[in-house]
């Protein structure tokens, strides 16, 4: 049987809507909100070239295991369990998380308020806030142990959430620069709008389209859990699976908020589809 999607009736954007949809993900949960893929890993050219697979992210492989060197060390974790780890896991932080989320569009509201709330009442340290789209993926697939965060969706259609136009006083970097508007790759001539045409465009490309269900496998399917997540380098500490975590078993009100607590400031694997 050959599906809308395989025959391309169907957007790649409208697919994985509909699978976060399927999944439970929603716009009305921060902590279970919609989760899009890191699709390209070209953020220094001057031109992006959607012909060349280098242009592109693994799509086979989690945010942890993009360069060699950083799955290496997360195999290490895996099979160390250091001692202050209560369970086997690659990752002890999830791919997407209220936080995470509010992070992302903290230029517009009400993801401001929301953003400063779980912050404690006000901004983040200003080096840790979303400042740049090209750090951001640095950090996110090769540099930062505790960050393997994926996408939201308004990456691919939202031009407003990345530029500051509320004015907000965001602070200032170590290195003297003030946050403002996101910082664009080269190839979006500092355009949002051009930003999001492209980025869209990679997202629909034959590259992504030809290699889309190797993510999907990881975050909805198959290699969500089990040996298959073993194998490909994709296990999240075991609070993350809300479907495994049988709550109403657990007697002690202590564990079940820190539980409870775990779940929604660091994020929730979606729903096996």
């Amino acid at each position: 049987v050959s599906f809308p999607w395989q025959k391309r009736e169907i957007s790649n954007f409208d697919y994985l809507m509909y699978l976060n949809t399927l999944a439970g993900r929603s716009y009305n949960d921060y902590m279970q909100y919609p989760v899009f893929p890191w699709v390209l890993a070209d953020y220094h050219s001057e031109t992006l070239n959607l012909t060349n697979p280098h242009t592109f992210r693994d799509l086979s492989k989690p945010m942890g295991a993009q360069t060699v060197e950083r799955k290496h060390k997360f195999i290490q974790r895996f099979n160390e369990v250091e001692k202050n780890l209560s369970a086997q896991c690659h990752y002890c932080t999830h791919y997407s998380s209220a936080i995470i989320v509010a992070s992302y569009l903290v230029r517009m509201e009400p993801f401001t308020q929301t953003f400063c709330s779980l912050q404690g009442g006000s901004f983040d340290v200003a080096d840790r806030m979303f400042h740049s789209v090209k750090s951001t993926w640095e950090s996110a697939s090769r540099d930062n142990m505790s960050d393997v965060r994926e996408l939201i969706p308004e990456f691919f259609y939202l031009p407003e959430f990345l530029t500051n136009a509320n004015h907000f006083e965001l602070g200032c970097m170590q290195d003297g620069t003030v946050l403002g508007d996101v910082q664009l790759p080269p190839w979006a001539d500092g355009d949002p709008h051009k930003f999001i045409l492209l980025h869209r465009q990679a997202l629909e490309s034959d590259y992504v389209s030809a290699h889309l269900h190797c993510w999907i496998d990881l975050i909805f399917g198959h290699k969500q859990h089990g040996s298959a997540a073993v194998e490909a380098v994709n296990t999240y500490h075991p609070y993350f699976y809300g479907d495994k975590t049988d709550l109403n078993k657990i007697k002690d009100p202590l564990i079940k908020s820190t539980i409870l607590g775990f779940i929604s400031n660091f994020g929730q694997i979606p729903k096996q589809v």
